[in-house]
């Protein structure tokens, strides 16, 4: 009994006997606090801080969720939308093109685009081989499409008709429609160079729908594209609708266009000349009513060949020529402004013979004495060189400035051309007489045009504009900006020069312009071609032209006219004068201009059949322009046809400069500047077509082409 109560005791004080290996159990009844096992508050303070990292885990987890379910929740629709949806660009409606009173001239209508979803094709070969047949594809492009397995891709798109037609009625599966816009002409050839054309990707290339591109293009439409978990893909539809572009009014009339082409182009098949053009302003406000050029195109039918492309360039704007007598006005123009003669001032002009510095002119008659008024009417060389040489080079160069010569007119139309003038610094001895008329220099009918409206105009430079205004679909036309112009001469010079071109078609060299009904001013010119194979005046090609206004007091139109290389008769009062009335008089009459004088029938009898004589004394033009061959070699320079002088051809447009070929294969000219190329060019012996003026955008043939004996290239540059 003693050793249980020794052993109880010794359990009560928590000393176990030696070798129990486990401690004694707690009495039912015992107090907590009796219990003070350091084993068991380690156990305690475990379970304590498992629940608090449970805790705080479960609070990141939940904070996580809130940010990526609550913050982050648009992100992650919109990343899941990208990958179960895409978005495949619809393109908008282009901008309608107008004349000046509302006559479409270029329309937007809706077309069948083809498109395919492979993940629904069960057959990409079948498929291919048929559509290729009905669309006139490439089959291994197609089979190549169709066997992607998933995806959106385009079939064919602005189809035509009756293909669309044929493949819808095939039924085939996998293949969908889109309506699209495509671009149409209603009037065909009509002002085409005016208006311009769009590429196969509905982008301007030409004319006003290449230099508001930006504004006509329009936003375009959105469709949405589904996709599986596979990422099979399924039609969608329109998420949003594209918005059209912004519509144009141009300031031209479709009436008047079509008066200028066809007057134009019965010119074309009198005179069998190359090319062509007829520009006609409203002076006052610088609005171009028609511009009419040969060769033309039709903007609703592709490029196929160079030849489309040559068709494609606007001869009013980027081919530049010698003017000839027409160019006598400015001289005249700025020896009155400036004081140095006077309308009814005699001069001797020597019996048509001068020499300028060691060199001899000769005019195309021999005149003797002749007041200012007289020089202008019988198209005097030596009377202008005269007045010339009294205003001096710096003086003429600032004229030629003023006119706006040297410079684009600003016109919105692409691919201007500056025309070709030199600082008088850089003259020869002779330039001032060979300037003062109409050589050495290079202007392009818009520029002849805006000039000849310096006078029409009372002494104001109003530069020339095809845009009038924009709209909106549904809203109302916004009037474009209109340039203020600026004074280049005095009224007074003005009405002078208004009464000597009066003069010219009473009395000189335009008596075949004469206009029934109307009071007109005008001038007539000539100017010989240069030969690109021997770099001298042509004896068999000329530029013939007419610049006129009417009515003479206050001008409702200006006409510029230009016949590149006529053939046959080929003087600018034989070729050219005679389109004036035909032009003019019916253009005032649809205007409503009222007339100012009876009508004289035998005018038009003189127009349509004028007698030998008749046409001797309308011409203003001696062979060599009075220049004799022997100063051309003794300047040792290489004439350009647009230019007139050697060496100038990087300014130019119009005629090819021919060299020696000397070079197996086409250099790359991109990028560079037109001197450069010249340079280049010339160094290795190439036939050179040059096109606008800046730096090199397009050549024809290639870089790197094979060249044979005799190849040109055509280089269109762009500011």
């Amino acid at each position: 009994m003693a050793a249980q109560a020794r052993t109880g005791a010794g359990t009560r004080t928590g000393r176990p006997e030696q070798g129990n290996l486990f401690p004694p159990a707690v009495e039912l009844g015992s107090s907590p606090a009796a219990v003070s096992d350091p084993a068991m508050a380690y156990t305690r303070r475990q379970v304590v801080w498992l629940a608090i990292a449970v805790l705080c885990w479960t609070v990141v987890v939940v904070a996580r969720l809130a940010y990526l379910q609550v913050v982050r929740r648009s992100f992650f629709e919109e990343k899941a939308r990208l990958q179960q949806q895409r978005t495949v660009e619809v393109r908008a409606s282009r901008g309608l093109i107008l004349d000046r009173r509302g006559h479409e001239l270029a329309i937007s209508v809706p077309v069948d685009s083809i498109c395919a979803m492979p993940a629904e094709i069960p057959d990409p070969e079948a498929v291919g081989s048929i559509l290729s047949q009905v669309l006139g594809l490439p089959r291994r492009e197609l089979v190549k499409k169709l066997a992607v397995g998933h995806g959106f891709c385009w079939i064919a798109r602005l189809v035509e008709p009756e293909q669309a037609d044929r493949v819808r009625a095939l039924g085939l599966k996998g293949i969908y429609f889109q309506k699209e816009s495509k671009r149409y002409y209603p009037k065909g050839t009509t002002a085409a160079h005016l208006i311009g054309a769009v590429g196969l990707d509905q982008v301007g290339l030409a004319g006003v729908e290449q230099a508001r591109e930006e504004e006509l293009h329009g936003r375009p439409g959105k469709m949405v594209v589904s996709a599986d978990a596979r990422q099979r893909q399924f039609a969608g539809a329109l998420s949003q609708q594209p918005d059209p572009g912004v519509n144009l009014i141009l300031t031209i009339d479709e009436r008047i266009q079509y008066i200028a082409e066809r007057e134009l182009h019965e010119a074309i098949v009198r005179t069998r000349a190359a090319a062509g053009s007829i520009v006609i302003l409203e002076p006052a406000t610088g609005a171009v009513l028609a511009v009419a050029n040969y060769p033309t195109f039709n903007p609703n039918q592709p490029v196929r060949s160079p030849t489309d492309i040559e068709k494609r360039r606007n001869f009013a704007i980027t081919s530049a020529f010698e003017p000839g007598s027409t160019f006598k006005l400015v001289t005249v123009a700025a020896a009155l402004e400036e004081k140095v003669t006077r309308p009814e001032e005699v001069i001797d002009c020597q019996m048509g013979s001068i020499v300028v510095a060691g060199h001899r002119i000769r005019d195309h008659k021999p005149f003797g004495r002749l007041t200012v008024e007289q020089i202008i009417a019988n198209s005097s060389d030596v009377g202008a060189i005269k007045l010339g040489m009294r205003l001096g080079e710096r003086r003429m160069y600032q004229y030629i400035r003023r006119f706006g010569f040297g410079r684009p007119t600003g016109v919105e139309l692409p691919g201007e051309a500056m025309g070709l003038t030199r600082p008088a610094e850089q003259w020869s001895k002779i330039s001032i007489g060979a300037i003062s008329m109409g050589q050495e220099i290079g202007v392009t009918a818009m520029q002849m045009a805006q000039a000849v409206g310096v006078i029409a105009n009372g002494g104001m430079l109003v530069p020339p504009r095809v845009l009038e205004a924009t709209f909106e679909t549904g809203g109302k036309p916004v009037v474009m900006s209109r340039s203020p112009g600026r004074q280049v001469l005095s009224p007074e010079t003005a009405i002078h020069m208004k009464r000597m071109m009066e003069m010219v078609m009473l009395n000189g060299t335009g008596k075949l312009a004469r206009l029934e009904g109307y009071t007109a001013g005008g001038k007539t010119g000539t100017a010989q071609k240069i030969d690109p194979r021997t770099g001298a005046y042509s004896k068999t090609d000329y530029v013939a032209s007419f610049v006129g206004f009417a009515p003479l007091n206050n001008p409702a139109l200006v006409v510029a006219i230009v016949l590149d290389a006529p053939r046959g008769l080929h003087s600018g009062g034989g070729v050219c004068a005679p389109m004036f009335p035909r032009v003019a008089a019916e253009v005032l009459r649809y205007l409503q201009v009222p007339q100012e004088l009876p009508v004289d029938p035998s005018l038009r009898r003189k127009r349509t059949r004028p007698d030998p004589q008749l046409l001797a004394e309308v011409s203003d033009f001696t062979p060599d322009n009075g220049l004799e061959g022997e100063r051309r070699e003794e300047r040792g320079e290489r004439r350009d046809a647009g230019t007139g002088r050697r060496g100038e051809a990087e300014r130019g447009g119009g005629e090819p400069v021919l060299l020696a070929f000397a070079h197996a294969a086409m250099p790359d000219f991109y990028g560079k500047p037109v001197r450069q190329v010249v340079e280049q060019a010339t160094a290795i012996g190439l036939a050179l077509n040059l096109k606008g003026s800046g730096i090199a955008r397009r050549q024809f043939p290639a870089p790197g082409s094979p060249l044979p004996s005799g190849a040109r290239v055509t280089i269109e540059f762009e500011r």
